[in-house]
């Protein structure tokens, strides 16, 4: 859609704004999908509740770099908006510092969302956000650079299969193995956990606790560091730009890279799957993320704020946004999941699977804290600083004792 377009579409929207709507029925709303054609598309669904409802929702948009000091200096100044959009990791920490709305239990039908989606959605056993948008990462593969090693070009089942294949292939500079996230904040971990999980582990215990010496982290991290030995560390962008080159054998990524891939249609064939397991008969788990909405507990207008949370997280309006916008995801409300015009799009049917072995981030209200620490130890074992042992008993004790 050109930016004409889009221009067009908002100038008539906001056209068709009710008027002269009273003070009362304003409520405000911090959304994060700036991009014009995102913008366009929200935009619509938001007009569509101001008539409903006969309302004035005033929008704020936020960028993914920014967006979360903000939101955290609009409360610490008192001001925050009614409604407003958190990533899945972010929610404990909110909902932990008592600034968001419990939601009434009972206007909020749970049991129409993914299971994936529940956790980040209470803290103490209380509700105060519902999931909206969901997606997942699945693995890509250059099949033109397995046919050319004479390597299968079905996908691997075992993570060492996948380490195996790539060491193989690993050829550089005209070819690595595979993608490895390195010192990429907000990113690397979620490129680890899947093999934590994969592995049997967590990064909390069972009383929420944090548990990076277990030996399923070790073991995890120790298979990363395997893999950036024939493969490339970078960036999740530059891998992205690398994977499209053909220049990646294998590669850990999300709709964003296929839709790119769909809408480029290069040279050499490649293909999606699911991400591998430990053995073949235990399928890997992969990275979910996802949007969430929740009203400010000093909200003047809760009961119209909640009513646009549960107007756009409505599977029937969330599908609307996601075949408009193909990369945002799929809508968190199961129903809606396998819709045929979502999975008219090829690519779009293996991450609809994925999801149906997908996790979030842990639960904790410092989870920040404990993702920096994370992090950082996986790079000190990426680059030899210390072994990955090491590395994760230092940032063990780092989170025992602050």
């Amino acid at each position: 859609m050109s930016a004409r377009a889009v221009l067009s579409i908002l100038v008539l929207l906001s056209a068709c704004r009710p008027g002269n709507v009273p003070e009362e029925r304003h409520i405000s709303f911090w959304h994060f999908w700036s991009e014009p054609r995102h913008r366009a598309a929200l935009q619509e669904l938001i007009a569509e509740f101001e008539q409903r409802f006969h309302c004035r929702v005033d929008v704020t948009e936020l960028t993914w770099n920014e967006g979360k000091t903000k939101l955290l200096a609009a409360f610490n100044a008192g001001k925050p908006p009614d409604v407003l959009e958190l990533g899945s990791d972010w929610v404990a920490q909110f909902s932990s510092a008592g600034v968001l709305w419990e939601l009434p239990r009972d206007s909020i039908p749970l049991e129409h969302f993914l299971a994936a989606t529940h956790p980040p959605c209470f803290w103490q056993g209380k509700l105060y956000a519902v999931p909206w948008i969901v997606d997942t990462r699945v693995l890509f593969l250059n099949r033109t650079a397995l046919q050319r090693a004479g390597l299968p070009q079905t996908p691997p089942q075992t993570w060492e299969e996948l380490l195996q294949r790539a060491s193989q292939l690993h050829s550089p500079p005209s070819l690595y193995g595979c993608g490895v996230n390195g010192a990429d904040p907000h990113r690397l971990y979620k490129k680890v956990l899947p093999l934590v999980w994969s592995f049997g582990g967590d990064l909390l215990d069972s009383t929420g606790r944090p548990q990076l010496t277990a030996p399923p982290v070790v073991r995890a991290v120790r298979f990363y560091t395997e893999l950036a030995r024939v493969g490339l560390i970078e960036t999740q962008r530059q891998l992205d730009d690398l994977f499209l080159q053909g220049k990646l054998g294998f590669w850990v990524s999300g709709a964003w890279l296929a839709e790119k891939l769909r809408q480029q249609q290069p040279r050499w064939e490649y293909s999606l799957a699911l991400l591998p397991g430990q053995t073949p008969l235990q399928p890997g788990i992969s990275f979910a993320g996802g949007e969430y909405l929740a009203i400010s507990a000093a909200s003047p207008r809760k009961e119209l704020a909640l009513a646009l949370v549960r107007f756009l997280t409505a599977g029937e309006t969330a599908v609307r946004f996601c075949r408009a916008v193909p990369e945002a995801g799929f809508p968190a409300d199961q129903r809606f999941v396998q819709d045929s015009l979502l999975l008219s799009i090829p690519y779009r049917r293996h991450f609809a699977e994925q999801l149906r072995r997908a996790r979030m981030t842990p639960v904790h209200p410092q989870w920040l804290e404990l993702e920096a620490a994370f992090e950082n130890a996986v790079v000190e074992a990426l680059y030899g600083i210390h072994s990955p042992e090491k590395a994760l008993e230092r940032a063990q004790q780092l989170l025992s004792h602050p």
